[in-house]
C-alpha cells in the first residue's frame, strides 16, 4: 500500500479509530506484519490455525518488526480516552502537515471544543495506564477466550460463513446480509440474552475490554452461547 501510494502520489491513511491502542495485539493495527498478522479464522468449517501474538518484552507494541508501514495520517479516537471523554485526533507526518501549514494557515474541524483541556488529560492518563499496564498478555487472553467461544458458531454452516478472530476482536461474518429487521431482531433478541451487539450487514462482531481479569471468561462465554442459540434460529434474508 504505501509503494502504491508513493508511486501514484496518494495519501496513505490508516483509519485507526477501533483498532489503536492494543485492540489488534500489537499497539496499532498498522504495525501487524507477515510474523504477527495470523488471525484464527474458521472459513466453512476449516480451521486455520493463529500464529503468535506480540511479545510482552516489546517495548512499543511493534512486535519488534523492521517493516511497519508508515502513513501519512493516521485517524485515533476510542481507546484515546478510554471512553471517559469524546476525542478524536488526526495526526499527519511533517510532508502533509507543511503542506496544511504552509502560509500560515492552519486546518481546523470543529474549532468550538478543539484541544478540549479535560479531554486531554484524559486522553493522557488514559494511555498511561493502558501502556504501564500488561495489555499485550490481556489481548492474548481475550483472544483465546474469543477463539474457544466464538469457534462453534461455525458449526451453524447454513448461516454462517467465516468466524474470525484478530486480538480482542471477534467477527461471525454471514453467508447472507440481514435485512432491517433482521438486524433489529437479532439485537432485540441478543439484549433479551443480557447481551449487547451491533450486527451490521452480513456482521456479527464483539469487541470485548481487556481490562477486567475477574469477568473476561465469563462474559466472552456468555457473548458466543448468545449469538450461537439466536444465529440458530434466525434466517439470515437478503436485503
Amino acid at each position: 500500500a504505501r509503494e502504491l501510494c508513493d508511486r501514484h502520489g496518494a495519501l496513505l491513511i490508516f483509519d485507526e479509530i477501533a483498532t489503536g491502542f492494543g485492540r489488534t495485539g500489537t499497539l496499532f493495527a498498522g504495525w501487524q506484519d507477515g510474523r504477527s498478522y495470523r488471525p484464527w479464522s474458521s472459513i466453512d468449517g476449516r480451521n486455520m490455525a493463529k500464529g503468535e501474538s506480540a511479545d510482552d518484552s516489546d517495548p512499543d507494541g511493534s512486535n519488534g518488526s523492521g517493516s511497519i508501514v508508515y502513513p501519512d495520517i493516521v485517524c485515533l479516537g476510542k481507546a484515546l480516552t478510554g471512553g471517559y471523554m469524546t476525542m478524536g485526533a488526526t495526526i499527519t507526518n511533517d510532508r502533509v502537515a507543511r503542506g496544511i501549514s504552509d502560509g500560515g494557515g492552519v486546518f481546523m474541524h470543529g474549532p468550538t471544543f478543539m484541544a478540549n483541556p479535560l479531554a486531554c488529560a484524559a486522553s493522557l492518563a488514559s494511555t498511561g495506564l493502558l501502556l504501564r499496564s500488561p495489555w499485550r498478555r490481556r489481548v492474548r487472553d481475550v483472544e483465546a477466550a474469543l477463539v474457544e467461544h466464538m469457534s462453534p458458531l461455525a458449526e451453524i454452516g447454513d448461516v454462517v460463513r467465516e468466524v474470525r478472530v484478530l486480538g480482542a476482536i471477534g467477527v461471525c461474518e454471514l453467508r447472507e446480509p440481514l435485512c432491517r429487521d433482521g438486524m433489529a431482531a437479532v439485537q432485540r433478541r441478543l439484549v433479551e440474552e443480557g447481551v449487547w451487539l451491533r450486527p451490521f450487514g452480513r456482521l456479527v462482531y464483539t469487541m470485548p475490554p481487556f481490562n477486567c481479569d475477574e469477568l473476561r471468561e465469563d462474559h466472552i462465554r456468555k457473548i458466543g452461547e448468545a449469538v450461537y442459540k439466536i444465529l440458530s434460529d434466525v434466517r439470515c434474508e437478503r436485503k
